[in-house]
């Protein structure tokens, strides 16, 4: 049974969760609540969860304040978001789990289980570590990323990524130095992630940094020549979005 901190300053969404747990046997042993930065950051020093519930708004800060008062960070987390677009944006660089207010049973199940499933310590340093970097500056795009590859967890600066190149379920990033990861995930996927922090999807295959875009050559239908010389198609259906894209830049 694990040991459980909720820290929300929403009575309500504290008590939903305390009744999931109960109502659903999810094995949670709910030691302690606090509404606030300075009653979360007391009560995790003296209960010493395993999990912490963690709301991102609180009044006196964010969830982001506590984290920053621990190293290394030894509790699961599982943060609980309203509507703030920024901070799930950096929990999703950061491959960190959250659940949606109002809470509901089957996010809070899927969450509980991927944190029971969270053993290596070390990763989650890396993702916490990711987080916080792209949290310093609300006004500024995210600056890393996590990316998963077969034999490693990798902490990326998202301004060395030249590209993504689709293979059907995976996804091979190309960055700067030479470097290339293949990840199982796909180019749909990143296409979503990626977008707000200045990357563009010129091919189905093919998904681009704007930060290394060099120029744009009119032969064969068109191609993007980025900061590694390496020439990509653009296709036709793509061209109008690249086009408002680089205008933008100007």
């Amino acid at each position: 049974m694990l040991k459980t901190v909720i820290v929300d300053d929403e009575p309500q969404a504290r008590e939903a969760i305390r009744l999931i747990i109960k109502n659903y046997n999810m094995n949670l042993n709910v030691l302690a609540e606090a509404a606030s930065v300075e009653e979360g950051w007391q009560v995790i020093r003296e209960f010493h969860p395993d999990l912490v519930f963690l709301d991102i708004l609180l009044p006196d800060g964010n969830g982001f304040d506590i984290l920053s008062r621990f190293s290394p960070i030894d509790f699961k987390i599982i943060f609980i978001t309203g509507n703030d677009n920024f901070a799930i944006q950096a929990i999703k660089y950061s491959a960190l789990d959250y659940i949606m207010k109002p809470v509901r049973f089957e996010e809070l199940n899927d969450a509980v289980s991927k944190a029971r499933d969270q053993i290596n310590k070390e990763l989650l340093d890396l993702k916490i570590s990711a987080m916080l970097s792209n949290m310093k500056d609300p006004g500024r795009k995210m600056e890393k990323i996590i990316l998963k590859t077969f034999e490693s967890i990798h902490l990326v600066n998202i301004h060395d990524i030249i590209r993504c190149v689709s293979d059907k379920n995976y996804t091979t990033f190309v960055l700067t130095g030479n470097k290339e990861m293949l990840v199982s995930k796909t180019i749909k996927e990143f296409d979503e992630l990626l977008s707000p922090s200045g990357f563009i999807r010129i091919h189905q295959s093919y998904l681009i940094n704007l930060a290394h875009f060099v120029r744009f050559d009119k032969q064969d239908g068109g191609y993007v020549v980025l900061t590694d010389n390496v020439r990509i198609p653009v296709s036709f259906r793509k061209k109008d979005n690249l086009f408002r894209a680089l205008k933008g830049l100007c």
